[in-house]
């Protein structure tokens, strides 16, 4: 077995080591991960149809971000938009087609303002944003879905273009930071038929997707990864083994034999006959 501690064979070993590590304690479990997380978005779908809409008030009390059980559940709220406080989010993709959404702040009956996200619009020619119906005046009852802030990993900043605010994430704190004025945690995705309503954005998919497939497979890559390097030692171990070193499933030959084998005693035959020939022709 000293050859495992050849430079090739132990960077062999490690790198396959490290492959099943990484199958077994973060490939695998990501994709569980995936899973679990798939599978409550889908229930908490389920339950916004099976619950009938509710007042924003006694879902998420004033000052108080929507808990994580509320995502996507229908909420009612009354009061007036604020259309100068708007921006869209850019980078979008809605039905597999570029778009930006719409993020305009709502000033609710409780006097808190939150943000609205009114839907989608598709970008024009030059790929920026196209002309959509402004937030009508007055007051007016929404319903739509609760919804927790996105994050945008790289923390980009807002900014101006084209005349509009844009964000690149849906997120109400964006937005009080874009509008200078403070947001409630969380915003309100509207449905269909609603006032101040563009595009309808719609709901995620609710297939449960190919990850629990994907994590299994991630564990039987790290077993085949192991099973692998067991056959290629053992393969290494066969080839290292000397041409002429007995098979440990023969017996090996008695003393006697082995001498035998080695030195063979000449044939006495050839001799007799040469003595039978020579005194038979001095007899006749």
């Amino acid at each position: 077995m000293r050859f495992l501690f050849k430079p090739g064979w132990v960077a062999f070993v490690l790198v396959v080591i490290g492959f099943a590590v990484a199958c077994y304690t973060l490939l695998a479990p990501w994709q569980f991960r995936r899973n679990a997380e798939q599978a409550a978005q889908n229930s908490e779908i389920a339950a916004s149809f099976a619950n009938p809409p509710a007042p924003l008030a006694q879902l998420v009390p004033a000052g108080s971000p929507p808990p994580p059980s509320l995502q996507w559940r229908r909420a009612v709220v009354t009061g007036q938009y604020l259309p100068a406080d708007e921006a869209v989010v850019r980078l979008r993709t809605v039905l597999g087609r570029p778009a930006f959404e719409v993020l305009t702040a709502f000033r609710t009956d409780d006097g808190r303002i939150i943000a609205v996200d009114r839907g989608y619009v598709r970008p024009g020619e030059d790929r920026q944003v196209s002309e959509y119906p402004p937030a009508p005046d007055g007051t007016v009852t929404l319903t739509g879905r609760l919804r927790i802030d996105e994050s945008d990993p790289q923390h980009r900043a807002s900014f101006t273009s084209g005349g509009h605010r844009q964000l690149y994430a849906a997120n109400s704190q964006l937005l009080a930071q874009s509008i200078g004025e403070p947001v409630a945690s969380g915003y309100l995705q509207l449905v269909d038929n609603q006032p101040g309503g563009v595009g309808v954005l719609p709901l995620p998919d609710s297939d449960s997707g190919p990850f629990l497939s994907y994590a299994w497979q991630w564990l039987s890559f790290g077993a085949m990864a192991l099973f692998g390097l067991g056959y290629f030692i053992r393969l290494e171990l066969l080839q290292r083994r000397a041409p002429d070193d007995p098979d440990p499933g023969e017996p090996e030959p008695a003393a006697g034999e082995a001498t035998t084998a080695a030195n063979p005693e000449p044939d006495p035959a050839p001799g007799r006959d040469r003595l039978a020939e020579r005194y038979g022709k001095a007899r006749f």
